[in-house]
């Protein structure tokens, strides 16, 4: 029987998991699921923004993976620390796959980044997820009139589309009580979401952009002035030849140009384009007061130049969505430069040869590229890897069950009735608070949970 390990419960460990025990070349796998969290799922409970429950419902089709009873969900168990370095958990499984993510978000290496109110988006969307890492982060929500969030991707439009939501859409989410509280009581009248190159090179898609057209009491607006400095914008030839998704944005943007901005709106979201930031305003206060951006324009090249022209925006939130890193994993080798780990279809290499049993797929083998489908042949090709060097890895004994190990390490993994037992613990929260079921937002109310479970 060939035991291997998977690290990481989100869409590509559990697609890892799920093409590793449905095959038919090599019988008898058995995969744990390993997870730092007691809870599964990865980015898709921590990081699909609770509104969108569409794309939060892909937990079906991932709980029904871990279900399979070859495969083994153990949760808080955390990986490259001194109770389980890498080596000793490749120690305990024939093979190892690790499906850990990009967990840093980029900075954007200006002056004033580090005034009080400026935060990741990362931090913003693992508060209101209620991730319990994100214990303790404070949002002063009632003291902000006008946010910016800087960049031009999903992960943008989320955390505009939160900021200018009201409380009616927001309570039958998921959403824990303390972010839903502090939502209910926010000051924000204004979000300016700011991107430093033009609208058809967006990397939103177009569901999600039109979805801040269409909030209640929101006005979405975007200036036409800024929109013809894009050539695609301008030029039919030039926006033939770009992405459907491209094409369709613009057509968005360019309805909402020619549209009533809506002066009796509650609150106002603008889409500002080729302002590229050079500087946070800080008030007398320490706070951010604002941020000072430089005027881009297309340089020709499909890039853009700055101008020498600069324009302040007012804001005392501001939310830098400028994209995600990989972090190095103790014990596993790492590129600097990719933010990746060093690979060949997956496996892992070490000084240019393969390393025998360790395995990456997900962001981690390949960069924070693609939506959550593109998990799937990631991990297939990792997978059909490992399958290929199965006969080698299965050579190998085992000193016994990994979880006797893991216990024995003084770990207290959670394993499935646990999270059962979360999920319960979640909808009585919620019945409580007379909502659908509510996140337990900290670490010792999931434990305590999953504990009482089992």
């Amino acid at each position: 029987m060939l035991r291997v390990a998977v690290v990481g419960s989100g869409p590509s460990g559990v697609y890892a998991a799920q093409t590793l025990v449905q095959q038919r070349e090599v019988p008898g796998i058995r995969v744990d699921v390993l997870d730092r969290l007691p809870a599964p799922y990865g980015l898709v409970r921590y990081g699909v923004a609770p509104d969108h429950e569409k794309i939060k419902s892909l937990q079906c089709s991932l709980r029904t993976v871990l279900e399979d009873e070859r495969i083994r969900f153990l949760g808080n168990v955390e990986v490259g620390g001194p109770q389980l370095t890498t080596e000793r958990l490749l120690e305990l499984y024939h093979a190892v796959v690790y499906c850990v993510g990009a967990a840093r978000d980029r900075m954007l290496g200006i002056p004033g980044e580090e005034l009080a109110g400026v935060h990741s988006a990362t931090a913003f969307v693992a508060w209101y997820s209620g991730h319990p890492d994100a214990e303790g982060e404070a949002f002063d929500l009632p003291g902000v009139g006008s946010a910016v969030v800087v960049g031009a991707g999903n992960v943008a439009v989320d955390v505009t589309r939160m900021l200018a939501r009201g409380e009616p859409e927001l309570a039958p989410t998921d959403m824990p009580q303390p972010a839903l509280g502090a939502l209910a009581d926010s000051g924000v009248k204004s979000v300016s979401m700011v991107a430093r190159r033009g609208p058809s090179q967006g990397k939103f898609t177009t569901k999600e952009l039109r979805e801040l057209g269409t909030l209640p009491g929101v006005a979405a607006v975007v200036d036409p002035a800024e929109l013809a400095l894009d050539p695609a914008y301008t030029d039919q030839g030039t926006a033939a030849a770009l992405p459907a998704v491209a094409r369709r944005n613009l057509e968005a943007l360019r309805g909402w140009a020619e549209q009533d901005p809506g002066g009796d709106a509650r609150r106002r979201i603008a889409l500002r384009f080729y302002l590229r930031p050079v500087e946070v305003l800080g008030g007398p206060d320490g706070r951010v007061a604002g941020m000072r951006f430089e005027r881009t324009a297309p340089d020709g090249r499909g890039g853009v130049a700055g101008t020498g022209v600069y324009e302040d925006i007012e804001a005392q939130l501001v939310l830098r969505s400028v994209g995600y890193q990989g972090v190095p994993l103790p014990g596993l080798p790492f590129d600097p430069a990719k933010a990746t780990v060093p690979h060949a279809a997956g496996r892992v290499m070490r000084a240019g040869r393969a390393s025998v049993g360790e395995y990456v797929a997900g962001w981690i083998k390949r960069g924070p590229t693609g939506v959550i489908g593109t998990n799937r042949p990631c991990a297939k090709e990792t997978a059909s890897s490992l399958l290929q060097d199965a006969g080698a890895l299965a050579r190998r004994e085992l000193p016994g069950d990994p979880l006797d190990a893991l216990r024995a390490a003084g770990l207290h993994p959670v394993e499935w009735p646990g999270w059962l037992a979360i999920e319960a613990a979640e909808a009585d929260l919620g019945r409580s608070l007379g909502r659908r079921s509510v996140k337990i937002p900290d670490w010792t109310g999931l434990l305590g949970a999953a504990a009482a479970g089992a």
